[in-house]
């Protein structure tokens, strides 16, 4: 019994570890590739690193100045993000705790928002941010990302399974306000799910293309997707050794934001099955 666990118990590790290797290699030979030549790419791929690497930047740089993009592009990111996980948060308190008339309309029409493609919208959108002067400006990337109904359906429900109301009656009767046992009480419950949350608001606003190409007009305002759109487009798209160092580039807040916050993912998936 012992033996066939232990060969059970390998046999895990041992696919555990070929599915690592097969996510790593396709960014490491991205990294690889943006420091070869374009001819070397062209005649097959290499484990080894190339000597083109700042000959690669240069060319890049002649073309789009990348990293104007990656700041636009993180500036938008993090107010979403931030914006998006407090007011979230704070929507599915609400919705988790009190009690009011239409609640559950509104929960379920929230439910059918989020069936609802967000391209369907984009003239109206346009239209309504060309009546209001907000084109070629950040609010439209951040304003309307900030109400985003899975967000809110997913705390709501984290929040049900985890938020005991004797804590709620604990801290009324200690005489706090509802602000305060939002801030003081649920949040912190809340924050391995809002941290969750906030890892895919962030990599959703990131790769945000559509909605930054139709509203931004001013080329210093570009975000890095629409940068790396245009790349495409240019000249620099036969130099696969800078596309491949701007694709590069614009992974690297992705992987780090996954780096920090991932422990985050199985210690909110996980806390339904410890409730009490």
């Amino acid at each position: 019994m012992k033996k066939k666990r232990s060969f059970s118990r390998k046999a895990i590790y041992t696919l555990l570890i070929l599915l690592t290797i097969i996510s790593i290699v396709p960014f490491y030979m991205m990294i690889i590739n943006a420091t070869r030549e374009n001819q070397a790419i062209l005649g097959g791929f290499s484990f080894l690193p190339g000597s083109a690497l700042i000959e690669n930047y240069r060319t890049m740089m002649d073309y789009v100045n990348i990293w104007n993009g990656f700041k636009n592009s993180l500036i938008v990111s993090v107010s979403v993000t931030v914006l998006s996980g407090y007011f979230s948060a704070l929507t599915a308190f609400g919705f988790a705790v009190y009690e009011f008339k239409g609640k559950n309309l509104l929960f379920i029409f929230m439910l059918l928002m989020m069936m609802v493609p967000g391209q369907l919208g984009l003239i109206g959108f346009y239209e309504l941010n060309n009546a209001i002067g907000t084109l070629d400006t950040y609010i439209p990337l951040i304003v309307p990302a900030i109400a985003s109904p899975f967000v809110v359906f997913f705390l709501r429900q984290y929040l049900s399974t985890t938020l005991h109301p004797s804590l709620l009656e604990a801290a009324r009767m200690d005489g706090a306000g509802e602000l305060k046992i939002f801030h003081t009480v649920a949040l912190p419950i809340m924050m391995p799910a809002v941290a969750t949350m906030s890892i895919f608001t962030f990599i959703g606003s990131w790769n945000n293309y559509i909605v930054p190409l139709v509203v931004l007009f001013s080329p210093e305002k570009y975000t890095l997707p629409v940068l790396m759109g245009f790349l495409k487009g240019s000249q620099v798209a036969t130099n696969l050794g800078s596309m491949y160092l701007g694709i590069a580039i614009s992974v690297v807040p992705i992987m780090i934001a996954f780096l920090f916050f991932s422990k985050y993912i199985i210690s909110s998936i996980s806390a339904g099955s410890i409730k009490g």
